[in-house]
């Protein structure tokens, strides 16, 4: 997807160094619509001859997919004319045709464009040669005093120099003046395919967050502070790093700059990245059976086509283009994507046939049978190539039809295609907004995953418990251990989040083939006093159940994390953050799972009785409270949870809960529950609804500052409790684990209101067996 971009900057301004523009793209909208979305202009000191001419015009592409244009949701950036220059200070203004207004707000930041120390000090020389640690040298930007010496690099980072030099022929080829290279695919996937990663490619950087800017003299990416030192390992000094939010978003009105987006459809990367582009996936794509879904796909396409016809502007089709939604209605699963069992396609859902999108040589006999036995028109699957998208669509809205999508994942290049007055948008599309309440069938498989995930970690739990004080356990071998346990429950099938090891504060979540799990533990070896109580041990356990001969076996870490805390670093436990820290977190935990409401209330409305507990003694953390759970889809699906975006709560839905605190530099807390939401018994009649949760691993208790919890929020974590012990014990009991029984019955034994427990130091000690675990905050 590709844009023209006219910036009319006006007379010369001195002291200006380069221009950024701020244009929130929203996924749809004419070009009209979106330039007048743009937010700002970002300028800062060099030399004002680089931007002498009146009227500065640049055209700017996106980097799109070969089949499909990209969605233009989330890039807040355009560049225009990136200088050479470091920014200082951020001067926010608005730019016009034959003038530009003289006063501008200027916003004083703190190096906005992080300084990469070893691109700017000149490298060793060994006999007046440049020198490198590396076989091969890395080209970079060479310094004004010591124009004959490179920058020393890391071994880590990537040579970047021919793969830009090849892709600024072709900005140059196609007249452009810039281009975006965004970290999503066609489809605006979480995670994408290997062949879709073309801004890792292009920059060396593999972080999952960032969006790369190339000009033809100049390369930058944007990333938040999750990725800043991974980015500086791996990208060479042709590039330079940002922080993501080294300027504000302001709501100004560029119409009158003359701005002016015009689309492209080929996407420069790939013809860089030719031959040594990963090939497309080419699993094949098999169907679930009912048991596991609940529903028949035939159902669920007439559900969505009474909802077509209920709809007050009747549309005549509903096109799908986000992954799930079409392995959702068909009842179909494969492996394109990692960590998430789907394959590239598109759907056309009309009223009175369907067309699917897809490489049809992937299905097999059998599931071409399950498609189209016995089918009636309506019924019958019309296969089409994946390519053929955006064709058939624009060919499809010549006639009297009205095309209903979901804004929130719709490409714009499939959007523009359709006129306006044949438009029917909603933020969600039916699909979507359907599949986020379960059925009967799904509740059930959701819940019975759930029991059989508490199973293997208590397992993990326990050998951990008999094993880290011997000091025997590493990352990999905790890692390993925990996928034979995981790879012996039924319906196996492989990881749905990668586990980042050099993050303590992130760890493998995943699936079931019925259902999805999401839940995450701090635990603790020995007797902690109330200080000790925030030395964390990070425990996230998840799992996918499928068929282990069908999916073999996944190759994932997940591990329980703590960070050493020595000599003065303890000082830091007995901060008053600290020495509540844990409890506070359960306690919003708990609020939040007991909590009462009207239904059709909006998460939003509920999320602060998840912060209430810290926001009492001045704490918070930055995270979300919580997501929607797929059904052996996505761990993080849309549109449940408890932002501002996300749709109101109803019975059937599944979310996570998951209210955490996070010390800078020193410890983190997530506690990290899926439920169900259900109807709520009232003493009064009336539509209301609850939580129920469906996590079935007890809290460790030697973190629990019982003193704090109110009685009320005792009560439910000894209900809790007691419902773990009738939910998991039987199974336990059942296969013969008795020492996890045992150890069950232990932390699972009511907790009674008393003063905080104190113990020795050498608690930490024990827990501090784990320090060889990564750790980072």
């Amino acid at each position: 997807m590709g844009y023209n971009l006219n910036c009319s900057l006006g007379a010369a301004l001195p002291g200006l160094a380069w221009a950024l523009v701020s244009v929130f793209l929203p996924p749809l909208g004419s070009a009209a619509k979106l330039a007048s979305e743009a937010l700002g202009a970002v300028t800062s000191s060099f030399q004002a001859t680089d931007f002498a001419r009146p009227q500065l015009q640049l055209r700017v592409a996106w980097a799109a997919s070969e089949n499909a244009p990209r969605s233009l949701h989330g890039l807040h950036f355009v560049a225009c004319g990136l200088a050479e220059s470091p920014l200082g200070h951020v001067v926010i203004g608005r730019s016009g045709g034959g003038a530009r207004k003289r006063e501008r707000e200027q916003l004083s930041r703190t190096a906005p464009l992080l300084a990469r120390t070893h691109c700017e000090a000149p490298a060793r020389t060994r006999e007046g040669t440049p020198w490198w640690p590396h076989d091969k040298g890395f080209a970079a930007l060479q310094t004004t005093d010591n124009p004959q010496l490179l920058p020393h690099l890391p071994v880590t980072a990537v040579n970047t120099t021919a793969r830009l030099s090849a892709l600024r022929q072709q900005i140059e080829a196609w007249n452009l003046s810039a281009y975006i290279i965004p970290d999503t695919d066609a489809h605006k996937s979480e995670y994408i395919g290997k062949h879709d990663e073309r801004r890792a490619w292009i920059t060396g950087f593999k972080g999952t967050a960032g969006t790369a800017v190339v000009t033809m003299r100049k390369a930058a990416v944007w990333t938040d502070s999750r990725y800043w030192t991974q980015a500086e390992r791996e990208m060479d000094c042709n590039w330079d790093l940002h922080k993501e939010d080294s300027w504000n978003s302001y709501d100004m009105n560029l119409q009158g700059s003359n701005i002016q987006l015009v689309s492209i459809t080929t996407n420069l990367v790939d013809l860089v990245w030719g031959s040594e582009r990963p090939l497309v996936p080419s699993e094949p794509i098999y169907a679930l059976e009912t048991a596991f879904t609940g529903s028949t796909w035939q159902e669920k396409v007439s559900n969505i086509r009474s909802q077509m016809q209920k709809h007050s502007k009747a549309p005549t089709a509903v096109l799908l283009t986000a992954l799930d939604e079409t392995a959702w209605l068909f009842n179909l699963r494969s492996s394109d994507i990692p960590y998430n069992p789907f394959f590239y396609s598109y759907t056309l859902l009309m009223d009175c046939s369907i067309r699917l999108f897809v490489n049809r040589s992937r299905f097999s006999p059998e599931t071409l049978q399950y498609l189209n036995s016995g089918c009636t028109e309506p019924m019958c699957v019309q296969l089409e190539d994946y390519s053929q998208v955006r064709d058939s669509v624009q060919a499809y809205v010549s006639g009297d039809v009205r095309v209903w999508i979901g804004t929130q994942y719709t490409m714009y290049g499939l959007y523009e295609v359709i006129p306006e007055e044949k438009l029917v948008a909603d933020t969600y599309s039916p699909v979507m907004i359907t599949k986020a309440v379960k059925n009967s069938k799904e509740q059930a498989l959701l819940k019975a995953s759930h029991v059989r995930d508490a199973v293997a970690v208590i397992r993990y739990l326990v050998w951990l418990e008999k094993n880290v004080p011997k000091g025997t356990v590493d990352e990999f071998s905790g890692a390993e251990f925990m996928d034979q346990l995981r790879g012996k429950e039924d319906f196996f099938s492989g990881p749905s989040f990668q586990t980042i090891s050099a993050s303590g504060l992130n760890a493998a979540l995943a699936h079931y083939r019925d259902g999805t799990t999401d839940i995450t533990r701090t635990v603790h070896w020995g007797t902690p006093s109330a200080f000790q109580k925030t030395f964390l041990l990070r425990f996230v356990s998840g799992l996918v159940l499928g068929r282990k001969e069908e999916e073999g076996h996944p190759k994932w870490r997940n591990t329980a994390q703590a960070k050493s805390q020595c000599g003065k670093e303890l000082e830091v436990f007995r901060k008053p953050q600290g020495l509540e820290a844990y409890t506070r977190v359960l306690m919003g935990n708990i609020d939040l799972s007991k909590l009462i409401f009207p239904a059709a209330t909006s998460g939003r409305v509920l999320e602060a009785f998840a912060r209430k507990a810290l926001w009492d003694v001045g704490l918070n953390y930055g995270h979300g409270t919580g997501h929607g759970i797929g059904n052996f889809l996505c761990v993080h699906e849309w549109p449940v949870g408890f932002q501002t975006i996300n749709i109101a709560m109803a019975k059937g839905m599944f979310t996570s809960i998951e209210p955490g605190y996070y010390h800078d530099g020193e410890f983190g807390i997530r506690i990290e529950d899926v439920a169900l939401v259900v109807g709520a018994k009232t003493k009064y009649p009336g539509s209301y609804l609850t939580f129920e949760v469906v996590s079935f691993v007890p809290y460790d208790r030697n973190l629990i500052d019982v003193s704090l919890l109110s009685p009320e929020q005792l009560q439910h974590l000894n209900q809790y409790y007691q419902v773990i012990r009738e939910k998991v014990g039987p199974e336990l009991h059942r296969r013969q684990l008795l020492e996890e029984f045992e150890w069950l019955q232990r932390h699972t034994e009511p907790l009674s209101a008393r003063a905080p427990h104190t113990a020795s130091w050498a608690s930490v000690l024990v827990a501090s067996t784990l320090a060889i675990l990564s750790w980072s905050s």
